[in-house]
């Protein structure tokens, strides 16, 4: 039985994460840390009658928040940070302190506090411009945001405190996760809520650039899975390592928009914008290494998974707000 933390757990992935692991009987207790900047206590209404969950808030910029946060923990789900690329490009300082100053505060308050297992949100964003697809973990290039630039940089000092300190670290390159509770709102929220957004709502959505920017969408029940995979493997080769978690399939924003288009049974047509200064044109990971080493496999295909997230948006609509 573990108790384990899960920071940023108020927002879209943490927030689907504790509600799986309160069903894994191999669960003690489901601790939550959150300042709430991006995440709402809304995420996590269903949870706090309980007994098993417990609620922080606090920020990770803050170290003696994490070192309280992380007693008498046994692992650790590092899911909070500032996300967008043009909210990188934006406030590169901010999107700084949050992603690497307040994952080494978790890094570290997990040393501290004799914990080994860190399971941490990597990103695909890390792979920059380097050309060929699809996507294997050892294949890099330069980043194309300060946004990738922190991914990265969690990347290395994972590393450097699983050879110093003997952290347990597996870290998640995520590819365009999407699903239930996903955030619609502000200038910085993701492609797909806004869509469904635009649709229920029966007006045309803004795709940036020409709609042929492709990528390798996730349902976020698959990034699920890879975590929890993550916190209880005990195959040791499995440690220390990051890996692609995705679907291994390709589709085009054009593609997704008219995947969501037959679920809403609409004729409407796109707008188009400028494409986002820092984008990478296409995305595709090789997800062999996931499967091989943390027995990974991505359950819900994309068309299902958007089939999903529609409906639970079109059944919760004051979500969108």
């Amino acid at each position: 039985m573990m108790r384990i933390l899960v920071t940023g757990g108020a927002g879209f992935i943490g927030s689907n994460l504790v509600a799986a692991l309160l069903k894994d009987s191999r669960v003690d207790r489901v601790r939550v840390l959150d300042n709430l900047s991006t995440g709402t206590k809304d995420n996590l209404a269903d949870f706090f009658p309980d007994e098993r969950f417990e609620w922080v808030e606090g920020d990770i910029r803050d170290y003696e928040t994490c070192l309280r946060a992380c007693e008498g923990v046994r692992a650790v789900s590092h899911q909070a940070a500032l996300g967008s690329v043009p909210r990188s490009v934006a406030d590169p300082l901010t999107t700084n302190a949050v992603n690497i100053t307040g994952t080494l505060n978790v890094f570290t308050a997990a040393k501290e506090t004799g914990i080994k297992r860190m399971v941490y949100a990597a990103s695909s964003s890390t792979y920059g411009d380097h050309p060929v697809l699809p996507k294997k973990e050892e294949n890099i290039g330069k980043p194309l945001s300060p946004y990738a630039v922190t991914k990265y940089v969690n990347e290395l000092y994972a590393g450097v405190y699983a050879t110093l300190y003997g952290l347990e670290p597996i870290g998640l390159r995520y590819f365009n996760i999407f699903g239930p509770r996903q955030n619609p709102k502000g200038p910085y929220a993701a492609v797909i809520p806004l869509f469904v957004k635009a649709l229920l709502n029966n007006e045309a959505p803004v795709i940036n650039g020409d709609g042929q920017h492709s990528r390798d969408f996730t349902f976020v029940d698959n990034a699920v899975a890879a975590n929890i995979q993550a916190l209880f493997t005990d195959n040791k080769e499995a440690v220390n390592q990051v890996y692609n978690i995705a679907c291994g399939t390709q589709t085009s924003l054009l593609e997704l928009f008219n995947l969501l288009k037959a679920e809403a049974g609409t004729m409407l047509v796109p707008d188009f914008g400028p494409a986002r200064v820092g984008d990478v044109q296409h995305s595709l990971a090789d997800i062999s290494k996931a499967k091989a080493l943390l027995g990974y496999q991505p359950g819900v295909s994309v068309k299902e998974g958007l089939r999903q997230t529609f409906d639970w948006y079109r059944s919760n609509s004051g979500f969108l707000g």
